[in-house]
């Protein structure tokens, strides 16, 4: 199952939103995003994961590090079985039209950016070597 990743349309509601129902939802969002793309009946990892996150945004953007929490969120139970398996996390926005050099993009980064819309790539994947820090 792992590496996996997906994508979802933006904006992002950040963790710190008064709007607890907006962040719900949003939760939601993510939760059935995920659901999409994953294979029937694969169950969540027992393992470590780490997770990536991209936001390619068009005008303003939430603080990076306000998005990770409600993601990581959604995906318990569906991705892995607890928040606490995420050992390494990397957030990141960027313009979406800014101009950048892609190789070995996955079709389903590239079909999010053919949609000329902000939106988020999500990809979780196995522990990074522990051993080696950076």
């Amino acid at each position: 199952m792992l590496p996996f990743e997906f994508t979802i349309e933006g904006p992002p509601v950040s963790h710190q939103t008064r709007n607890r129902a907006n962040l719900q939802d949003w939760k939601t969002k993510v939760s059935n995003a995920a659901k999409e793309i994953l294979p029937n009946n694969i169950p969540p990892t027992s393992e470590n994961v780490s997770v990536t996150i991209t936001y390619y945004y068009e005008d303003t953007s939430p603080d990076v590090d306000n998005i990770i929490k409600p993601i990581q969120d959604a995906l318990i139970g569906i991705i892995f079985i607890d928040d606490n398996q995420v050992v390494d996390t990397k957030a990141r926005k960027r313009k979406i039209d800014g101009s950048y050099r892609i190789r070995g993009a996955s079709s389903i980064l590239l079909l999010a950016f053919s949609k000329g819309k902000s939106f988020l790539h999500i990809k979780v994947d196995k522990e990074p070597n522990m051993e080696v820090l950076d």
